[in-house]
């Protein structure tokens, strides 16, 4: 079990930025696909981002595609969501989660999850 866990959420306004970062316990960190969801209030979790175990290889949502990026530092067992041009409907929980799978959306693929971090969008 990988242990994770998120940080950098917070209040933003549209069109601003926010940066999510997710520590993980895992040795070695680059044994693990990693992915970040949303689950918007009364909704149910849905993908946003995954990262191949390397870096190399990146699928994002169509709904954040070109407004988000994931990325990874394997180096220091964190990976990243930088946000831009945030909307509204961006306002969600954000979670990261750790898969053995290669770069899969859903999230019963995942094994592990951290506890998840508050973003709100206000317009």
């Amino acid at each position: 079990q990988v242990q994770l866990v998120e940080s950098g959420g917070g209040l933003a306004q549209a069109g601003g930025s926010l940066r999510l970062s997710c520590a993980a316990s895992a040795r070695p960190f680059s044994s693990y696909g990693m992915g970040w969801f949303r689950q918007p209030p009364g909704k149910e979790r849905e993908f946003v981002a995954t990262i191949s175990r390397s870096g190399i290889t990146t699928l994002h949502a169509d709904s954040v595609k070109g407004r988000f990026t994931i990325s990874r530092d394997n180096a220091n067992n964190t990976v990243y969501l930088q946000m831009n041009s945030l909307k509204p409907e961006d306002t969600a929980i954000y979670y990261c989660a750790a898969t053995t799978g290669v770069i899969p959306t859903s999230p019963r693929s995942y094994n592990s999850w951290g506890q998840g971090t508050q973003v709100t969008v206000s317009s």
